[in-house]
């Protein structure tokens, strides 16, 4: 991998990581169609330490307060109550769909899943999917012509099933082209909770799973030659930089809008890559597996 190639990848994972259009089906796509080799799951799992890092920063707070409540609830029985301290449970208990899966899958994860097939597959249906979520969360926001609008739900009513719910979307993402943001904040949304809630719980859901699978990326990937180190640390760092920026949007971007762009993206980005195997203009595999 070039340094030209690094930053590129980097800008890529940075803007698309929390937008629910799946960073790791654009990683792949941009090697596809530049003609570079595929970067690999290795390179999508360390860059995602960049982003993870930003999410990290933005929500320190947030964080902050969960993992002080959570410590102090294991020895105080009084605070097991507390908001904040069953959300730690909660992010501990969505991420265990996720940890096992991963360890199963693995080898797909690595190669079958990489499929630029499966890819424009998963981009319709779970765009589709967020389409249909969206609309459901409108309909409860706006009411409509025969009902009125339906209050939904915050973090603070968030139980164990419905942590559990989350962790299972979350997981599917495993796939490139599903989304994690995508699949976390649809499978939110169509239990009833804001957007709001449906895209915090999602970024703090994600941090140990990002960070876990990272870490394993770098323990296993370590001496073996699958990634060129000094191009993959510049491109989490861009991506990093660039993740900052967009959650900040982001989140301020979900207050008010709904998410049809991106579902509108997803359908047509997904057609044309069908389109464009179908016809031979890209292998299933272009982009051979490489650093």
């Amino acid at each position: 991998m070039s340094w030209f190639e690094s930053i590129v990848l980097g800008l890529v994972q940075g803007l698309t990581e929390f937008l629910p259009v799946s960073s790791s089906a654009h990683l792949r796509l941009t090697s596809a169609f530049a003609g570079w080799p595929d970067a690999g799951a290795a390179f999508t799992a360390v860059t995602q330490l960049g982003t993870e890092t930003a999410v990290v920063i933005y929500f320190r707070r947030d964080i902050a307060r969960i993992v002080s409540a959570w410590f102090r609830s294991l020895t105080d029985r009084s605070l097991r109550s507390d908001h904040h301290a069953q959300m730690g449970w909660l992010v501990i208990v969505g991420s265990v769909p996720i940890g096992v899966l991963g360890l199963v899958l693995k080898d797909q994860i690595d190669t079958t899943f990489r499929d630029l097939r499966v890819i424009a597959f998963t981009l319709i249906a779970m765009g589709l999917v967020l389409g249909l979520a969206d609309r459901r969360a409108s309909l409860d926001e706006t009411g409509g012509r025969h009902r009125a609008a339906k209050e939904r739900k915050s973090l603070r009513e968030l139980s164990v099933r419905d942590g559990l719910v989350y962790g299972v979307c979350q997981a599917m993402a495993l796939v490139p082209g599903v989304s994690r943001s995508g699949a976390t904040i649809s499978g939110g949304l169509l239990m009833g909770y804001t957007r709001e809630a449906a895209a915090r719980y999602s970024f703090l859901l994600a941090i140990p799973a990002v960070l876990a699978s990272g870490v394993f990326e770098l323990k296993d990937a370590g001496g073996d030659g699958r990634v060129a180190w000094g191009p993959t640390l510049l491109a989490t760092v861009v991506a990093f930089a660039v993740g900052y920026a967009v959650i900040a949007w982001f989140m301020k971007f979900i207050t008010t809008k709904s998410f049809m762009p991106f579902v509108v993206y997803r359908i047509l980005l997904g057609a044309a890559l069908f389109f464009l195997v179908g016809t031979g203009a890209l292998a299933p595999d272009a982009g051979p597996a490489g650093g």
